[in-house]
């Protein structure tokens, strides 16, 4: 049988290998699986579950997202709203019309309450006056994709330049001046959330424009993001996925025999760090950006090509983590949505280093009050950067401490119970994610990400596709989401179905 490119005939005697169970795997696996002469197909997963970085735990009496929490822009564009619509997932008010049509900008709701580290409540006036200064900011911060020239290399460096503007009209007392740049300051840290960065210094802004937001108000799935992820997985034959097994070495452009398969001979042999070996004619690879940063120099075999492993190491890929706390009576308002801290010796404009033992919670940017489950009441913090790295080395008990402490000053209340418990996601020290999501970072461009995502070998005389690359930071307007990943596991799918039938005529699967 052939081994080379060209139409390389019917897939049914291909063999395809997925490396990754995420969303990005999944897809491009839903799709093989459904074309009529399907190729002979296997999902190495490097854990004992699908999902990736979708990750939904029963917990507190309920299920909670250690990992992605919305659908983002939630329309008719979007592939993950579509498949999540088409299995039952959504509620009425999560299909209405109308929750389809709104336009957020990308941004983030304003809080219901906003506390100061030393316990005083900020005016919603002034909250929502600083939130609008902000994403008026962070609007023209997306305008300079095909600008000649940038008047920053970075978001965070043109944000600082704006506020230091506006700022010096301020004609107010120098307390009410440092608060509203506190305020600003809380902003900022929930940009770095979105964009899983440690620092908005460290995300370029020319290219920032280039992340497409879709319209429809982001929604959760009350059962869980998962279920998505289960009924994918569901749809697959029940021999496609193999778990717990980490791929070591991917070896390529050679000529593998295997005594399973004789007389075939295989350009691409993925090496299992349990020492098995799985001869395939295309492997499409969607771990984590945090991963291949990590071992891209040990994973493929001849080495990637210098600047495929270029556009790796520029591209950014921040932590965002999550810590839930559970009480037993709530301290919030009833209609209490988002808590949102506020401590006022920050600035935007001063860029300190603390101390993260000290001082790692005041990253937090505060906590989303989530939906009550029964009797129990749960708060989950978002945390983003080396304040967020730093948090996954503690106990949870230092954790709990902390943030018993945090909220006991913000809310003035030093008799405030504890929380009952804490979960949190640890996404840097996860082996084989390394981090959240990907973001471009100064010194990269879109042109980088469209990089990672070309196919090996480069070249057209060997035989083609054989490492095909797939995950949210292939996706040049989508990196981040879910929808990126998804959309790139399908894209990777097609250039396989293309491959073996230039003419189209396989059938399409319908998603």
């Amino acid at each position: 049988m052939a081994s080379g490119g060209g139409s390389a005939g019917a897939p049914g005697g291909r063999r395809v290998l997925v490396v990754g169970g995420g969303i990005a795997g999944l897809g491009a696996a839903q799709r093989l699986c459904g074309l009529r002469a399907a190729p002979h197909l296997q999902v190495l997963e490097a854990t004992a579950r699908a999902g990736g970085r979708i990750r939904s735990e029963r917990s507190f009496g309920g299920v909670v997202e250690l990992g992605a929490h919305w659908i983002h822009g939630p329309s008719p564009g979007n592939p993950v709203f579509q498949l999540a619509a088409s299995y039952g997932l959504l509620g009425d008010k999560e299909l209405s019309e109308e929750n389809q049509r709104v336009e957020t900008g990308g941004h983030v709701g304003l809080p219901s309450v906003s506390y100061t580290g030393s316990g005083a409540r900020v005016s919603f006036e002034l909250v929502a006056e600083m939130a609008r200064l902000f994403y008026g900011l962070i609007d023209q911060t997306r305008e300079f994709l095909h600008a000649a020239e940038t008047p920053a290399p970075s978001v965070g460096q043109f944000l600082r330049k704006e506020v230091r503007r506006h700022a010096a009209g301020w004609t107010e007392d120098e307390d009410s001046k440092q608060l509203r740049l506190a305020i600003l300051n809380a902003f900022l840290n929930v940009e770095c959330c979105v964009s899983g960065t440690h620092s908005m210094d460290l995300v370029a802004l020319a290219p920032f424009g280039e992340y497409t937001v879709l319209p429809g108000l982001d929604c959760t799935f009350s059962g869980g993001y998962q279920g998505l992820t289960n009924h994918m997985m569901a749809s697959l034959p029940k021999d496609v996925m193999i778990f717990n097994k980490p791929v070591k070495t991917i070896h390529w452009n050679g000529s593998f025999q295997e005594s399973a398969f004789p007389g075939e001979i295989f350009p691409v042999l993925v090496e299992c760090e349990d020492g098995g070996r799985f001869p395939a004619h295309h492997v499409i690879v969607t771990v984590p950006l945090g991963f291949l940063k990590e071992h891209w120099d040990t994973f493929f075999e001849p080495p990637l090509p210098t600047e495929k492993a270029e556009a790796i190491r520029k591209i950014g890929f921040g932590t965002n983590n999550k810590i839930f706390l559970e009480f037993e009576e709530p301290f919030w308002e009833p209609d209490c949505q988002f808590i949102q801290l506020v401590w006022e010796d920050t600035s935007p404009l001063e860029d300190v280093t603390p101390v993260l033992q000290d001082s790692w919670f005041r990253k937090l940017i505060g906590f989303l009050v989530l939906p009550a489950f029964q009797s129990v009441h749960v708060l989950c913090g978002f945390i983003a950067g080396l304040e967020s790295e730093f948090m996954e080395t503690l106990s949870d008990e230092e954790v709990l401490l902390s943030l018993t402490h945090v909220l006991r000053r913000a809310t003035g209340n030093p008799q405030l119970p504890a929380p009952k418990s804490v979960l949190r996601s640890r996404w840097h020290s996860a082996p084989y994610t390394r981090g959240s999501y990907s973001y471009v970072a100064v010194g990269s461009t879109g042109d980088d990400v469209d990089l990672l995502a070309q196919p090996l070998p480069a070249d057209g005389a060997s035989p083609q596709l054989q490492i095909l690359f797939a995950g949210e930071a292939t996706h040049r307007t989508f990196y981040s989401t879910t929808h990126g990943a998804l959309l790139s596991g399908w894209r990777e799918a097609d250039r396989l179905i293309s491959l073996w039938d230039p003419q189209g005529q396989q059938r399409r699967p319908r998603l």
